[in-house]
């Protein structure tokens, strides 16, 4: 790591030659990796040897510890090896597959199968810490994803859609993750078979409980996030059957127990919404579709008292989508035409649905109280702390939150007067002479 750090300066006044100073420090493991790549040709099964596998984990982090310091220079030393690497992971893939085959879900518990699940994970860290680090002009977005990408798609992909959940690693999903963050708009185009062979079987294996494959599930939602932030207009090149899946996805994590993947899934479906809202020729299609749906959802989960904490970004999400309503920002019909009345619009259809579906839910409360709500929700002229006040208000008049603590729907208040707190005691502090601690003190000469 010490000589790689060295080797990552590239300034003007480096002229040592960097590539050929790279061979040197990775004499030995490439010829401990020739060595053991020779053995395999002449005999297949010395590659499932313990031993070997062992060597071939210790050369992968030896390469893995040179490329996060030494940087974008390391694509001279991946090309040596990199289908090689590929191969080792695709034998030992179907080896692990084969052993499942044969004898269950059990097999994963084998010390073969995990060692040999050991040394994919250490191929996929290695390929996860090369795009990261990739970069001009050894290694640019265009050439890692015409020269290093599609050898991995299918091997990797493969074995991914392939595997019982028990086998799939989330170290596949991070890679990905980090492809889409790294290359963005150069990668646009394999993301639909990307999300062919993760998304659904991923999705399954999470929304089955709360509970299992947790890793999975935060890699699954950092790859959608990444995908909607980077490569957006990707979303719309799959299938409509995945596109629902997409949503329905992001709506199950809004609905999650655990605060991390339900923040997480709100903060997808701002942006997705966002992006939707720059791409005319995708967003009446999606708004026709979905934002009925997606109101309720949110409205649903604001109302459950389970999720207090998200109530800030509840609030945000139904400031945004009731006010492209009321601001004919919707243009295609929210309702069925054939039925509605002679000169129904979206605002009127809207409030009469919101409306009905807070009388049926919240029996409670008055139809005048439930008029005065929506009327609120549509005032454009509310910004988001009004907006927030307006909602806060209305869920203390429900019967369920009467009795709760509500002090998670005041937590952005909350937190904004104990940060005031803070500093003013800072300032007192700094005033003071002697209050505070030689390391406290901040030196603007240092």
């Amino acid at each position: 790591e010490g000589v790689g750090c060295m080797l990552s300066e590239k300034g003007p006044a480096v002229t040592i030659d960097r590539p050929q100073l790279l061979v040197k420090l990775m004499e030995m493991p490439n010829r401990n990796w020739k060595l053991i790549m020779e053995q395999a040709s002449a005999n297949m099964e010395s590659l499932y040897e313990p031993n070997t596998i062992k060597e071939i984990i210790k050369i992968l982090k030896t390469n893995n510890k040179t490329c996060g310091t030494i940087g974008s220079i390391y694509a001279n030393q991946l090309q040596t090896f990199f289908l090689d690497m590929l191969n080792v992971y695709k034998v030992y893939s179907e080896r692990i597959s084969t052993t499942i085959a044969q004898q269950g879900a059990v097999a994963t518990q084998l010390s073969l199968v995990r060692t040999m699940r050991s040394a994919k994970k250490e191929v996929l860290r290695l390929l996860i810490t090369f795009i990261d680090k990739s970069g001009p002009p050894e290694s640019d977005p265009k050439a890692v994803s015409q020269g290093f990408i599609p050898p991995v798609l299918d091997p990797i992909l493969g074995d991914y859609h392939r595997n019982i959940p028990g086998a799939r690693d989330p170290e596949v999903l991070t890679l990905f993750t980090t492809v889409v963050e790294k290359l963005k708009s150069q990668i646009i185009g394999d993301v639909p078979r990307i999300m062919e062979a993760v998304f659904e079987c991923t999705l399954q294996m999470i929304t089955a409980n709360f509970e299992d494959f947790p890793e999975h599930r935060i890699r699954f939602y950092e790859f959608i996030r990444a995908v909607n932030s980077h490569c957006f207009q990707a979303l719309f090149n799959i299938p409509p059957e995945h596109q629902k899946l997409v949503v329905d996805s992001v709506v199950w994590a809004m609905k999650h127990t655990e605060r991390n993947i339900s923040d997480t899934g709100l903060n997808i479906l701002h942006e997705l919404l966002l992006n939707v809202g720059k791409t005319p020729n995708i967003a009446q299609g999606f708004y026709q579709q979905y934002l009925l749906a997606l109101i309720q959802d949110v409205f649903a989960v604001m109302t459950d008292r389970l999720h207090k904490s998200g109530f800030k970004m509840h609030a945000t999400l139904l400031r945004h989508m009731f006010h492209l309503v009321q601001m004919n920002q919707v243009t295609i019909p929210l309702f069925d035409p054939s039925t509605a009345t002679a000169g129904q619009t979206n605002p009127a259809f809207l409030r009469e649905h919101i409306s009905k579906l807070l009388i049926s839910s919240f029996p409670n409360l008055t139809r005048s109280q439930v008029a005065k709500f929506v009327d609120g929700m549509f005032d454009v002229n509310m910004d988001l702390p009004t907006f927030k006040t307006h909602l806060r208000d209305f869920l203390i008049q429900l019967k369920e939150f009467s009795v709760e603590d509500n002090s998670g729907l005041f937590g952005e208040e909350a937190e904004a007067q104990q940060r005031q707190q803070m500093e003013a005691q800072q300032a007192y502090r700094s005033a003071v002479p002697g209050l505070l601690k030689p390391s406290e003190i901040i030196d603007d000469d240092l």
